[in-house]
């Protein structure tokens, strides 16, 4: 297929913009870029799919997000307000997990593919909970995400909050899926071995949890090490202290968690000692501004964790998939917690929501070349109805992004040469059908929640 008349932003190392450009896609990557006059003229019998001058980008990336979530969008949980962050894990997320069955797994993660194909995300890294339903619950993500045409890293989470018996299922989940794709692998999936968070994590099941991962190949070339949430809230730092003594960085290091290939989500209430600890181990942190704003645990402190030589991406924890958005925030919310405008400039937020995240996402897929328009790299491509008022050019992009673009102006969706969706239309879903669906099911969850005084 042959992308004609964009305007062509291609980011990666050297970022260029192309007037009138087309890209040249050869099964699921990228076989070259130019004029669309040249492109045109060396290959007059492929199939044209006219962008009609829209900006052509890279596909957006997410670092950390959680389908099973999608069913907390507008539910009013009882009783008043919660206070503190624990509140909302116990009073709001702890109920809802578990009372999601596989239909409502699948169906959720349905709901989230949807929004990312249509707010153009085509790489998320995904970190799931359903306690009365953990067994085969990957299974059932990944054949959504199959179904859906982007790709997903999956993980299932680890927790003591629900007994011994679950934690150890959850333990034996990851290690099943991560043998299921050593076996049997597919170029939309991969997998990591996903832990809750400290706080609801013993000594005893990190012990476990390390040893099936070594046996299981978490930490081995074939799989992405842990995927955790770590230092969110001050409960966790507070926790950890109890536990054990340390702070919730060096536990983790401690119990062997720590490395290149685990994600670290939030790190939030870290000191410096920490942030070394993660440079050190090469472990990656992903950031969540508009969760860290919601659940009012402060704000990861990514400038710092950056000159620490901590590396860095950008998630959504479950948030709309909509990584612009997440950027946009980014880019504001760390100007006002330092009262200082020079704090996280535009081409700082750029760079970790395509250049890191697409570093991340290497961990899982090594041969697939993410988060730039290049020969050779993945066909992952957006056009976006994007009409700038002023000049555009590679290196005023990112404020282009933060003060112009909106990911609703995203009409195509290309993943791996396949595209997802076009002129405003999901191709490879059936978003009517998802949605009505989705809000039968949510209705029945939402109905099963006990009031607080019940539980």
């Amino acid at each position: 297929m042959l992308v004609t008349h964009a305007r062509v932003a291609t980011l990666g190392g050297q970022p260029q913009i192309l007037d009138d450009g087309a890209v040249l896609i050869e099964g699921r990557r990228i076989a070259a870029i130019g004029t669309t006059a040249a492109l045109v003229a060396a290959h007059p019998d492929e199939p044209v799919l006219d962008a009609r001058q829209q900006l052509a980008m890279p596909a957006a990336l997410c670092g950390h997000t959680h389908f099973y979530g999608a069913f907390a969008r507008g539910w009013a949980y009882p009783g008043p307000a919660a206070a503190s962050f624990g509140e909302i894990l116990e009073r709001l997320w702890w109920r809802l997990d578990k009372q999601l069955t596989l239909e409502d797994v699948r169906a959720s993660a349905l709901v989230c593919l949807a929004d990312a194909i249509r707010h153009g995300t085509t790489t998320l890294i995904d970190h799931h909970a359903s306690p009365n339903a953990i067994e085969g619950s990957l299974d059932v993500i990944a054949e959504a995400v199959i179904a859906s045409g982007v790709r997903a890293s999956l993980a299932y989470e680890v927790t003591d909050r629900d007994g011994t018996e679950r934690a150890r299922a959850g333990i034996a989940e990851n290690v099943r899926f991560l043998q299921r794709l050593r076996r049997a692998p597919h170029p939309q999936l991969a997998a990591s071995f996903g832990l809750h968070a400290s706080l609801t994590l013993s000594d005893a099941t990190l012990a476990e949890a390390v040893a099936a991962a070594d046996s299981g190949g978490a930490a081995a070339d074939g799989g992405g090490g842990f995927h955790i949430h770590a230092a969110e809230g001050i409960e966790d730092v507070e926790d950890s202290l109890a536990k054990s003594g340390k702070r919730t960085i060096a536990r983790l290091k401690e119990a062997g968690i720590l490395g290149p290939r685990t994600i670290v989500a939030h790190a939030v209430h870290i000191d410096e000692r920490e942030m070394e600890l993660l440079a050190e181990s090469g472990t990656w942190v992903t950031h969540q501004p508009r969760s860290n704003m919601n659940n009012a645990v402060g704000l990861t402190q990514v400038e710092r964790l950056l000159a620490h030589g901590v590396r860095v991406a950008l998630g959504n924890d479950g948030f709309s998939n909509n990584v612009a958005a997440e950027m946009k925030v980014a880019y504001l919310v760390h100007k006002l917690m330092q009262q200082d405008p020079r704090a996280m400039p535009a081409d700082l937020v750029f760079r970790l929501a395509y250049d890191a995240n697409a570093a991340l996402a290497r961990i899982f897929w090594p041969d697939q070349r993410l988060g730039e328009l290049a020969p050779g790299a993945m066909a992952d491509i957006v056009l976006v109805d994007y009409k700038p008022t002023t000049p555009l050019t590679a290196g005023n992009l990112p404020w282009h992004i933060i003060f112009g673009y909106e990911a609703s102006a995203i009409t195509t969706t290309i993943s791996a040469g396949q595209v997802l969706m076009q002129d405003c239309k999901l191709l490879t879903l059936d978003e009517e059908a998802i949605t009505a669906h989705s809000r039968e099911l949510a209705a029945r969850l939402w109905s099963r929640v006990q009031a607080p005084s019940e539980s």
